[in-house]
């Protein structure tokens, strides 16, 4: 009599365990593989699961002989054909996706995108505006044969669609060599472009700050024009180039330097490139002023950056600042050599 709760135990254990079993998702691949979980979406050559056992998982499309899912996807096909219902595994190799509407027999490869009953159909997702943010900072310091204290940060919120990116931004910097102010600037600036065509786009961006080594107690550049891609091939690589008019509006503090409120050209080039592992940004501001073509600001930012752990980066580069004429006992070009950490969200 003992051993018939044991086995009645026994046989209760095996039947949840089935249960469980056939209430998974299951994705089989060419090697044989039989992976459960909940598949959460087919989309650019992947699907995802998620499992108990290893966290969520991505699998090559192209590596799946048939998946089957317990609940039901919105599911549209490589051809356009786009239908809700659950997805089984036929004898002949191809998947059945069996909704109200009927039913559709197709291949793995076919399946274009899926997405869950609630959520946004990611073509239309794609199209949709969407808030990206980033703050960053750093520190730096040193003790010995000098004495020097610095640090900086900066924050970024975009509002980018396929046809328009609206940039709001702003960064300062503050550094302190052997007791000497070395560093002591601030900027702020808006920047908006929208598509004119395939690859012409319209343009407008204003910024506005100061820099206190510089003796600039206040400057402002507003500019508007045409741009043009060069290279359009994302995420893999964009380069831009910009060309339009601009006012430059400099304060210097001291009386001995005249000020800048001049209209100019607004020339620019932006270059980004995505490696496996890193991305490589690289952006050329020029704006010469017309009563004066050799009266300009230069800026020039490389660097590249390296993914850490979840949203977080570190981003190293390289910063040139040159003005052509500057206040009096200032040198025209300041470099600066950074090294920063990147926290992205949406």
């Amino acid at each position: 009599m003992s051993t018939q709760p044991s086995t009645l135990c026994r046989l209760l254990a095996a039947l949840a365990l089935g249960v469980a079993c056939a209430q998974a998702d299951v994705v089989e691949t060419k090697n044989g593989a039989r992976l459960t979980g909940t598949v959460t979406k087919v989309d650019g050559g992947f699907i995802t699961l998620a499992t108990d056992y290893a966290g969520t998982i991505t699998i090559k499309q192209s590596e799946v002989v048939k998946f089957e899912t317990e609940k039901p996807l919105f599911i549209r096909l490589a051809g356009g054909t786009t239908m809700e219902g659950t997805v089984t595994a036929t004898p002949d190799g191809q998947i059945s996706v069996k909704g109200a509407d009927g039913t559709i027999n197709t291949t793995v490869d076919k399946v274009a995108t899926t997405w869950a009953p609630g959520e946004t159909d990611p073509a239309v997702a794609q199209l949709m505006r969407k808030w990206r943010y980033e703050a960053n900072f750093d520190v730096s310091g040193k003790t010995g044969n000098s004495e020097q204290l610095g640090y900086g940060g900066g924050a970024k919120a975009t509002l980018a669609s396929p046809e328009d990116t609206l940039i709001f931004y702003t960064n300062f910097a503050y550094q302190r060599t052997n007791g000497v102010k070395s560093e002591d600037k601030l900027a702020v600036g808006v920047d908006y472009s929208s598509y004119l065509s395939e690859r012409v786009t319209w343009y407008g961006r204003d910024e506005g700050g100061y820099d206190n080594v510089k003796d600039i107690s206040f400057y402002n550049v507003a500019a508007a024009g045409l741009g043009y891609d060069f290279i359009k091939n994302p995420p893999k690589q964009k380069l831009t180039g910009r060309f339009g008019l601009s006012y430059r509006f400099e304060d210097y503090g001291a009386a001995t330097t005249e000020d800048v409120r001049s209209a100019g050209l607004d020339l620019g080039l932006n270059h980004q490139y995505r490696f496996e592992t890193a991305t490589m940004n690289n952006n050329i501001t020029y704006v010469p002023s017309f009563e004066d073509f050799g009266n300009y600001r230069a800026l020039h930012d490389s660097n590249l950056e390296f993914p850490l752990a979840g949203s977080w980066k570190f981003r190293v580069g390289v910063n040139n600042d040159y003005t052509s004429q500057p206040g009096a006992g200032v040198e025209k070009l300041d470099t600066t050599y950074y090294g920063k950490f990147v926290l992205n969200w949406e």
